[in-house]
């Protein structure tokens, strides 16, 4: 269950932008989180509820945006589709993913004082 991993990372990440604002008070989290990215996304919510207490994220919501998988020749730049061969209709080519595998803190909402 790497996912207590993720929050762990999570917080550590959120405790040193707060660090930057003394006395910052952490509403909400945002979260990017690719369909491929190996996440499963109940456990993360519970590990995130479990192990935010006595944190600076004590209390924070944790909002969860997924991203859905696209891949791309990396030739032409044409757009393969889900579902269909990962090759280049027109070229050939194998194709890259281009997103839907990524875990991204997008935002954190947080109360600063004397700012």
């Amino acid at each position: 269950m790497h996912e207590y991993s993720i929050v762990a990372s999570l917080i550590d990440r959120v405790q040193q932008e707060a660090a930057a604002h003394r006395g910052a008070r952490v509403h909400r989290l945002h979260v990017k989180i690719g369909e491929l990215a190996g996440v499963e996304l109940d456990l993360l919510k519970t590990a995130f509820d479990t192990f935010r207490e006595r944190t600076i994220c004590d209390g924070a919501e944790l909002t969860i945006n997924t991203v859905a998988p696209q891949w791309t020749c990396p030739g032409c730049k044409q757009n393969v589709e889900r579902g269909s061969i990962l090759r280049c209709a027109s070229c050939d080519r194998p194709a890259r993913m281009v997103q839907g595998d990524e875990i991204i803190l997008e935002r954190i909402e947080m109360e600063a004082p004397h700012v």
